[in-house]
């Protein structure tokens, strides 16, 4: 370890016009204070005090020193005394940057100790140094590659020691994919590597190939995550039913490429969502009838879609089935976005487009001043956005006849003029203006869909659609997926009910409160 010069801040400058004699007495006084200095750093060696605390006690003790060499305070030294880091500030008021280790509480940390090979002499008397307890610590965030092993599992065969009559072997543990050359870790890895990180498996393979297991067979691998899917099925069934009963669902849909296995080529990825679940649905038509039996016993007030026909469709049919069971009918309500952006495709070009933008600009700007809000609070301050919305009402009704039904302007208005009832509903209900929260859970399915291009089978559509479902809730509730789906996939082994991802977030809180609210631990209790 290289021992730390101590050197007075000022600029050499200010010990040219000292005499011979003050010089010399300051030598003396340097000595002696770097003396006094290092017994002083040996005995706190073995304090609790950090490198930062151990500065400050270097720095004041400098500052004594020019105090009896210069007889009076130096500028550093009066910062010192002060508190005052320069520039005006105080020593408290500049933010601590956090270690590497408090930015990633869950990252395990490998320390390392770096030694010279030598030890070094002392720069003033020429002795050799030794170890002074301190140590100046730096951290760096590094990264293990992913490696394969194998392993190899071995049960014991029991006999019995009287008869030698029968052989009992030990059971082979319950497996995602019975009798499989792969491990459960491994088929939960391609699985969450494909629809998580959107890694196709023919790149994997590639991947397996650079780190030393050279010849994976793409096709197996694809059947493991089918395997996946069938064991998490029953996951998938209880965050459809906790859409279901939510108290308000939102929909949308986006096409899905079948490239084989099937007589249609375009399907159509479904997707519905509540506030803390997304569950998806892979069929070959767009038609109303998916949304229909999808809601036909849902139990939700409000349905936040685009205005589709189809979703139009599911609304009436729906509420017919709900006034012969006597339940309440089910509103719909449809997004602001999708009528906002048929202006502002043509705001370019039609002038009286641009009345419509600045509306939803006022209404946004109060949407955004209400975010983090109770329910209460974002109702009453929605108010403020109903004379925006009758101001654009009262416009388009004015201008409806101006224009051709064919053309742009004429389209985007009655587009807002026909919907205007489920445009406002967002100020009567605490629904969302809009359905871009949805339209994002379709995102990682998209691209998705352009970089493996589709699936192969109808088996491979219900997988994507399951492992969507876990995914995409999982984002939802900010759970990482790679610590849900092992532990559901353990509790499912255990023959426990599997946890939802919004249940598995409730599960992490409680744990992480119990933490706290836990009486601390005797040391002498012995217990380990």
């Amino acid at each position: 370890m290289t021992q730390t010069e101590f050197i007075p801040s000022e600029k050499s400058t200010r010990y040219s016009s000292m005499s011979r004699e003050s010089l010399e007495k300051g030598y003396e006084l340097l000595e002696s204070e770097y003396k006094n200095l290092l017994k002083v750093f040996y005995q706190l060696r073995q304090s609790s005090l950090d490198v930062e605390q151990l500065n400050l006690v270097a720095d004041e003790r400098i500052a004594e020193l020019e105090s009896k060499i210069f007889g009076k305070s130096s500028e550093k030294s009066r910062r010192i005394k002060s508190g005052d880091q320069g520039d005006g500030c105080k020593k408290d008021s500049a933010p601590r940057v956090k270690s590497l280790q408090d930015r990633y509480p869950n990252v395990i940390v490998r320390k390392e100790e770096l030694v010279m090979p030598e030890l070094p002499k002392c720069k003033l008397c020429g002795e050799q140094s030794i170890d002074s307890g301190l140590r100046e610590t730096s951290q760096a965030l590094t990264v293990i590659p992913k490696k394969f092993e194998i392993v190899e599992s071995s049960r014991v065969i029991y006999g019995c020691a009287c008869c030698h009559g029968s052989l009992i072997t030990t059971p082979a543990p319950l497996r995602i994919m019975e009798g499989s050359s792969y491990s459960d870790e491994m088929i939960i890895d391609i699985a969450l590597s494909k629809y998580l990180d959107l890694v196709p498996v023919g790149r994997y393979v590639d991947m397996a190939a650079r780190s030393g297991v050279k010849g994976l067979p793409a096709q197996s691998l694809i059947e493991c995550t089918h395997y996946l899917a069938d064991f998490l099925v029953s996951v998938c069934d209880r965050v459809k039913a906790e859409i279901i009963n939510s108290q308000f669902l939102s929909a949308d849909e986006t096409p899905h490429r079948m490239l084989e296995g099937s007589d249609k080529k375009g399907w159509y990825l479904w997707s519905f969502s509540s506030e803390t679940a997304c569950y998806f649905e892979c069929h070959d038509t767009r038609s109303g009838d998916v949304s229909i039996e999808f809601l036909r016993y849902a139990k939700c007030e409000v349905l936040l879609s685009d205005k589709y026909s189809g979703y139009e469709r599911t609304v009436r049919e729906v509420n017919i089935l709900r006034a012969q069971r006597g339940d309440p009918p089910l509103k719909s309500a449809f997004c602001n976005v999708h009528s906002r952006r048929y202006f502002f495709k043509i705001m370019d070009t039609t002038l009286e487009a641009r009345f419509y933008i600045e509306q939803y600009m006022e209404i946004y700007r109060i949407n955004d001043r209400l975010s983090g809000l109770s329910v209460e609070e974002i109702m009453k301050g929605r108010q403020e956005m109903r004379p925006y919305f009758e101001a654009m009402k009262g416009r388009a009704e004015e201008e409806l006849f101006q224009f051709s039904e064919k053309g742009k302007m004429g389209k985007s208005l009655r587009y807002f003029l026909t919907g205007y009832k489920e445009l406002t509903l967002c100020l009567e209900k605490p629904v969302a203006l809009d359905n871009n929260r949805q339209e994002s859970r379709l995102r990682a399915p998209v691209v998705g869909r352009k970089v493996w291009y589709g699936t192969h089978s109808e088996r491979g559509a219900r997988t994507a659609a399951r492992m969507f479902t876990l995914v995409e809730s999982c984002k939802m509730n900010g759970v990482n997926p790679r610590e849900y789906v092992p532990a559901v996939v353990q509790q499912i082994k255990q023959g426990k009910v599997p946890m939802t991802p919004n249940e598995f977030k409730q599960h992490i809180v409680s744990q992480e409160s119990s933490k706290f609210d836990r009486p601390a631990e005797n040391p002498n209790s012995g217990d380990l």
